[in-house]
């Protein structure tokens, strides 16, 4: 495991997403209906793979060592792709960046061009920029909004679906009502990720979002389910009372497809493991958190061995 899946999990492990989100191995009254539609696409069952598909989603946190994404996720239902974030502690995997907004180029860049044409990215929420460590782009969120505006003119040659914001939110977070002003400089469609390992309960967590998160940004919640702080039905309960506070059109589901390992890393969930999550979330779009770190073409095919249970 890459020192980038390491923070990844560490983060998770203290509660950021983590990806949507994700970390790194390492979150009032509603729009009409019909302007949820316009802004997020459609509802939370009209499902690209079917209404059997075990995933909509797939994340991709892009890192020095993870920068040409390839799976057969597609055999999942995935169309989707999440990316975590096209720029992190300066460095940018876009070209056209400008060196006087604090941002530089990769040495090397994704080939955008050929991600676009995968049946798993049909569709492209882009990440903008972001930092490894939470508590430093907590700290420094006026600056990556910023930052991210002018990423917005070297955006990648991906259909793009939306925008995700990569500084994750938890309750635990007591400047996060001060986010909900500087996302009204992003663009739409928007998207923040955010996480409760404290517990403090689906309901809880959805009227702290509601009383600050401006109502045209959509999130990612993530399961808890890689470092065992929730199970997938506990998760699938929390997802219940996020989409019925927010709306089921802004809510979508992180599923972690990892499992704490040896020596303090992560490890792929194996499918015995990961299967439960995404039988449980269905209803739901589930992104499963990460394609190219723990998301192989084995594993995909395990997955769809498993049985599925009946309803």
């Amino acid at each position: 495991m890459s020192k980038a899946d390491d923070k990844h999990a560490s983060d998770s492990r203290e509660g950021s997403a983590r990806a949507a989100g994700p970390r790194s191995p390492r979150r009032r009254t509603l729009l009409a209906a019909g302007a949820l539609t316009a802004v997020f696409g459609g509802c939370a069952t009209n499902r690209p793979g079917g209404a059997d598909s075990l995933a909509q989603g797939v994340v991709w946190q892009p890192d020095s060592d993870h920068l040409d994404p390839r799976g057969d996720w597609q055999r999942l239902g995935v169309s989707e792709l999440l990316v975590q974030w096209t720029a992190v502690d300066g460095t940018a995997y876009l070209s056209g960046v400008d060196a006087s907004d604090g941002l530089k180029a990769a040495r090397r860049l994704p080939d955008w061009t050929r991600i676009a044409d995968e049946p798993w990215a049909r569709n492209v929420i882009v990440g903008l920029a972001g930092r490894f460590d939470e508590t430093s782009a907590r700290a420094q969120a006026a600056q990556l909004i910023e930052q991210s505006r002018r990423l917005l003119a070297a955006r990648p040659p991906v259909r793009v679906a939306g925008y995700y914001f990569p500084v994750e939110v938890d309750p635990t977070w007591e400047g996060a009502r001060a986010l909900g002003p500087l996302l009204d400089r992003l663009p739409r469609p928007l998207w923040i990720s955010v996480y409760d390992n404290s517990n403090r309960g689906g309901e809880a967590l959805a009227a702290w979002l509601d009383g600050w998160l401006p109502h045209d940004v959509g999130v990612f919640f993530q399961d808890g389910c890689g470092v065992y702080t929730r199970g997938p039905a506990a998760a699938r309960a929390y997802a219940d009372a996020l989409a019925a506070r927010l709306g089921e059109r802004r809510v979508r589901i992180i599923a972690e497809a990892f499992r704490p390992g040896t020596g303090g890393e992560f490890r792929p969930a194996s499918a015995a493991e990961l299967a439960p999550q995404l039988f449980a979330y269905r209803g739901h779009r589930v992104y499963l958190f990460d394609g190219p770190h723990y998301v192989s073409a084995q594993l995909v095919q395990e997955l769809l061995a498993v049985e599925r249970p009946r309803s």
